[in-house]
């Protein structure tokens, strides 16, 4: 059994590695919570340690099971073992009646002990929720829920309020529970930390563009300021470090003339402070939308940093969406929406065509790109078997300052099937940006200041 000391600084250690910021300041102030609360009740530790280490209720989602790891509930296989599936149901429907919290703990330890054991050999074994819900199968008792509590009559007066949603809400609850405690029993098996690094959600900062779904994407909004914030306080650090300036080492040799040849006193080449001028040419079609509407709304938020701001959307036609993004400040979930019926963006049909929209970004909207700006080409470079125009992306790059093209696809996948991305990659730097926590470092790395 490890000892409380190193228990508490492995959960700090994981929780640091799914992107939460804690220092030790913090780890000394949730010890002294532990000191404080005592041990006796398993729920009020959880809430100490919530409040002495984490900054906002969006980091519960990965507290939590990160928490019923290394302070489990129960050690080893339950005292009771579960009834055949019949058995498991039929109590699980009462306990769902009753709202019986301590019930519903125990019969997920006990489906979990009977009905989610796979493997054939010891050292292999282990514990699947899936399967342990798949055989359950908890969803379906909603209707015998129900009947049950229309016909208690002592809850009678509940009833009308209790809901298929409220009942519904119970059976999630106990699946999620099934989950923690097939976790708790693979973790006793291959080590907590494993399974903390294997087994858990990402923060919504790190979950993969191409994959988030509607409520990650929704939680991503709500985190555009908080991280434009973040990366206006670096981008400001970097325009204050190249404004001290560097050695002119020409003048400075001069100088020391006068002291036999001693640089005592060294000359700065000064940079003359100019923020640069930005331009987002984004592919807004299918599964990289979430992306590109992302980083334009960063963007956005960090117009302030510079002097000129354009942004273009582009599924096989481009048009500018610059003034979409000012009026959408107040509803940034319905910018797809806006682009999509304010913007010219497609024509005979909704494929991308990334030849075609850089073609005619070329051709109409050259003038927005000049010697002090950064280009940042967002997609994934898939043409859809069309030709990549390499010309078109070439006259881009010999005007502009710099172009960045990040791409959401894993390097791997550059070039294969309908892919171009190691044709442009010849000709711009291209960078893999998978999930916020990339965006915000690549855009703290490469802007200009």
């Amino acid at each position: 059994m490890t000892a409380l000391p190193d228990r508490l600084t492995e959960l700090v250690r994981t929780l640091r590695t799914h992107g939460l910021r804690i220092g030790p300041g913090e780890t000394v102030d949730a010890a002294a919570a532990l000191e404080v609360l005592g041990f006796g009740d398993r729920e009020r530790m959880r809430e100490g340690l919530a409040a002495a280490l984490l900054h906002h209720e969006g980091q519960r989602a990965v507290f939590d099971p990160v928490f019923d790891l290394y302070f489990p509930l129960r050690v080893g296989a339950p005292a009771t073992p579960g009834g055949d599936t019949a058995d498991l149901r039929e109590r699980l429907a009462a306990a769902l009646a009753a709202n019986d919290q301590a019930a519903l703990g125990q019969l997920a330890a006990e489906a979990v002990d009977s009905l989610g054991g796979y493997g054939a050999s010891p050292g292999s074994d282990g514990f699947s929720a899936h399967q342990t819900l798949d055989r359950l199968r908890p969803q379906t008792l909603l209707a015998r829920v129900r009947a049950t509590l229309a016909q208690d009559s002592l809850s009678a007066a509940f009833t009308d309020r209790l809901t298929d949603d409220e009942i519904r809400r119970r059976i999630q609850g106990f699946r999620e529970r099934v989950g923690t405690e097939a976790r708790r029993r693979v973790a006793e098996r291959r080590g907590a930390d494993e399974i903390a690094r294997r087994a858990l959600r990402p923060t919504a900062d790190r979950v993969d563009f191409l994959v988030a779904g509607r409520a990650q994407l929704d939680e991503l909004r709500r985190s555009v300021h908080p991280l434009a914030r973040k990366l206006a306080t670096r981008l400001a650090a970097r325009r204050r470090r190249a404004a001290r300036g560097r050695i002119d080492l020409r003048r400075t040799l001069r100088g020391s003339l006068s002291t036999g040849g001693v640089p005592m006193r060294p000359v700065l080449r000064r940079r003359r402070p100019v923020r640069p001028e930005l331009v987002l040419l984004c592919d807004v079609s299918g599964s990289v939308a979430g992306f590109a509407n992302f980083t334009m709304l960063l963007v956005q938020a960090l117009h302030d940093q510079f002097s000129k701001v354009r942004v273009f959307a582009f599924v096989n036609r481009v048009d500018e969406v610059t003034g979409l993004l000012r009026k959408g400040a107040a509803d940034p979930a319905g910018l797809g929406d806006r682009i999509a019926g304010e913007a010219a963006v497609t024509g005979w049909h909704g494929s991308s065509d990334y030849g075609t929209s850089l073609g005619e970004f070329a051709e109409r909207y050259l003038d927005a790109v000049g010697p002090r700006t950064a280009v940042f080409v967002l997609g994934d470079a898939r043409t859809n078997m069309a030709d990549p125009n390499l010309p078109a992306l070439r006259r881009i790059a010999e005007r502009a300052r710099r172009v960045y093209w990040l791409n959401p696809e894993p390097a791997s996948q550059w070039s294969t099937g309908d892919s171009a991305a190691l044709a442009y990659a010849q000709l711009v730097e291209m960078h893999v940006c998978r999930n916020a926590h990339q965006l915000g470092g690549l855009v703290a790395q490469l802007l200009p200041v």
